[in-house]
């Protein structure tokens, strides 16, 4: 009989509108890979008290929850692409509520994962009863995804009614190390005693190394499940070593943890992938005119003063610039978030030394995104200050396209990246990436081969370095014979980071199952990051 796999995560782009980050595009395409084996696939997610409105009811069941008896909803969802072999699940009960980030995540500032621990603790215990009762019939391995989804392997550890979990494979991949799901073990109406009193732990097992009257729910992923995986090599690499914030982003706190992992054997760096059959042609409008459509859009529908206003400041900046074109166009698309730009808001200055070089060359930026008020106010600022500057204070699939498909450079000045897949989908389109040598992101670009990178010894000298590979890089578009620049963006088109080889590590390293020769991963050839690794 073959392998049937269950992928246990928040966010699953395979259905509609349950996105907020990467994790929904790996649970999307995964199983799509594992499909074509002629594998079972079952993805669940939680309802978000709006997804179950367009889903088929299957069943409802009870649970203990908080002591007290509830019913949960099992329903399945319509999939974006239909594959015989996947079947995708939704889990609805009126506490697992929809929060302010992508309709998924709550912004709990007060008590930080108080909100979203309640709810996938919840989720949890239902999915666990679930696998416990067959309801997706028999199941080979369990594939869970960031914290959001541990506690099913503490039932499984601490709970009795949960033994018979013991006997399936679980596999833990870890997607942003910086998100833990620390929440106080008692005492507390979001805690580990409040959502399963009856639970007898092992304090050790379930106690964050720093707060020690707290579970950290990351910690208990990479403790408890059979196999581990972080989604770079580098990352698995960085994780290992202790954060020295801003400078590098580590193991955050965890590294103790992730090394006895490692040691056991069980912890695995496997880049992610991402898929060449959705590679997107372009459009007949170039970049700039599908900014402004997007941005007069939201102009007749934006509410908010403040924002109207910018987004008018915008539109007029964009007809001037289609009057005359950029000889050069940067583009970057990110939350706004330390992550991903803090070297702009710690040095605003290099942002402003990379516009001013952009406009000796006649060049524009044009950088998409929402997210933290601070780097919102920022890009607002800059885009006032720099004539050439476009920032695009919302989201489009339309501008998000054009911007990996239409522009000369991509900047991805990450402080840390787990993979990273902005870089990987720029170079889809043949557009070279500008980008910071950590984690994922030094498994994909490689200096002068099908991109540019910049380091240092400090968070100033990363900055600086940036700004000075950015004028470098000028430097070759401009000066240097057209042939150089041709050769960098060809590899970068050439560049390949298939889900069928990564797929093919998972079977191997997570799932410990072995591929007959006829699968579909055989005799691949190796990823294009393998080459910048040797």
């Amino acid at each position: 009989m073959s392998p049937h796999f269950l992928f246990v995560a928040a966010e699953n782009d395979g259905i509609a509108n349950c996105k907020a980050g990467g994790m929904a595009d790996v649970v999307r395409d995964v199983p799509r890979e594992i499909a074509k084996n002629d594998h079972r696939v079952s993805v669940i997610t939680p309802s978000y008290g709006r997804l179950q409105k367009a889903a088929r009811f299957v069943k409802e069941f009870e649970i203990e929850f908080r002591g007290l008896p509830t019913i949960v909803q099992l329903l399945e969802a319509e999939a974006k692409e239909k594959h015989e072999n996947i079947t995708h699940y939704i889990l609805h009960h009126p506490n697992i509520t929809s929060g302010s980030i992508a309709q998924i995540y709550h912004h709990d500032a007060e008590e930080p994962f108080a909100t979203d621990a309640d709810k996938f603790a919840l989720f949890c215990k239902a999915v666990a009863t679930l696998i416990k009762d067959a309801s997706f019939g028999v199941i080979d391995c369990v594939h869970l995804h960031d914290w959001h989804t541990t506690l099913i392997l503490a039932l499984r550890e601490f709970d009795k009614n949960f033994e018979s979990l013991k006997s399936i494979r679980f596999v833990y991949t870890i997607h942003n190390l910086a998100l833990q799901g620390i929440r106080p073990i008692t005492n507390n109406s979001s805690s580990l005693k409040a959502w399963f009193p009856e639970m007898n732990f092992d304090i050790k097992i379930i106690q964050d190394p720093r707060y020690t009257d707290c579970i950290n729910l990351m910690a208990v992923g990479i403790r408890l499940a059979d196999a581990v995986h972080t989604v770079s090599p580098s990352y698995k690499k960085d994780i290992l070593m202790p954060s020295e914030p801003p400078i590098f982003i580590g193991g955050e706190g965890l590294e103790a943890d992730l090394r006895v992992a490692d040691k056991k054997g069980k912890l695995h760096g496997i880049l992610n992938g991402i898929s060449y059959d959705e590679k997107k042609s372009k459009s007949e409008k170039s970049l700039l005119e599908t900014c402004m459509i997007a941005v007069f859009d939201w102009i007749t529908t934006e509410q908010k003063h403040q924002k109207s206003e910018f987004l008018n400041h915008t539109g007029k900046k964009l007809i001037h610039l289609l009057s005359s074109q950029p000889t050069f166009l940067a583009t970057s698309v990110a939350r706004l978030t330390d992550q991903k730009f803090y070297f702009f808001l710690k040095y605003p200055e290099m942002l402003d030394r990379i516009l001013e070089k952009l406009a000796t060359v006649k060049g524009a930026y044009v950088l998409l995104g929402t997210g933290a008020e601070e780097y919102e106010e920022l890009f607002r600022e800059m885009s006032y200050k720099h004539a050439n500057f476009v920032f695009i204070n919302g989201q489009s699939d339309e501008v998000v396209s054009a911007l990996y498909s239409e522009a000369n450079l991509y900047l991805m000045p990450s402080l840390f990246e787990p993979c990273g897949i902005s870089q990987m989908l720029a170079m889809r389109c043949g557009q070279p990436c500008l980008a910071h040598r950590t984690g994922g992101l030094r498994d994909t670009v490689g200096h002068l081969i099908n991109g540019f990178c910049f380091d240092g010894k400090s968070i100033y000298d990363k900055a600086n370095n940036m700004v000075e590979v950015f004028e470098e890089a000028l430097h070759l578009f401009f000066e240097n014979p057209p042939e150089e620049w041709k050769e960098i963006a060809q590899n970068a088109l050439d560049a390949r980071f298939e889900w069928s080889t990564s797929v093919s590590d998972y079977y191997r390293y997570l799932y410990n199952i072995e591929l007959s020769p006829n699968t579909n991963f055989q005799n691949q050839e190796k990823s294009s990051y393998s080459v910048l690794n040797n």
